[in-house]
């Protein structure tokens, strides 16, 4: 349970990081993006339910468009769902921010992994 309200601070942070970025998101406050990572985490703990074998190999037999459509997908379903959670762009916002996302979210994590906030 921890781990999924890290989780959700992270996605937060990083979409109020990426909202201020030239991609086409809009996030109106701090609390939107906190519901918002809300749902793009829990979404992404119901891919994690999957085993493993079966998710590296769809990302490898896809060369990673499985993986990453289906980020697009939870990334506009959110902005969808969340009051105050905009693509001003469309499809092409939800392209860029879930791209930006996954780095975003990487380097977070990174940084909270060298720091020993989250265990590895």
């Amino acid at each position: 349970m921890l781990g999924f309200l890290i989780s959700v601070v992270v996605i937060a942070i990083s979409l109020l990081i990426i909202s201020k970025l030239p991609l086409g998101v809009e996030v109106d406050n701090p609390w939107v993006a906190l519901i918002a990572g809300a749902i793009i985490g829990a979404f992404n703990g119901i891919w994690g339910l999957f085993p493993g074998w079966f998710r590296t190999a769809n990302a490898l037999l896809s060369l990673g468009l499985i993986p990453l459509i289906g980020s697009i997908i939870v990334f506009g379903l959110a902005a969808w769902l969340v009051e105050g959670f905009r693509l001003r762009w469309g499809i092409g916002s939800a392209i860029l921010g879930a791209i930006a996302l996954s780095i975003v979210n990487s380097i977070l994590f990174f940084i909270l992994r060298q720091t020993g906030l989250v265990a590895i």
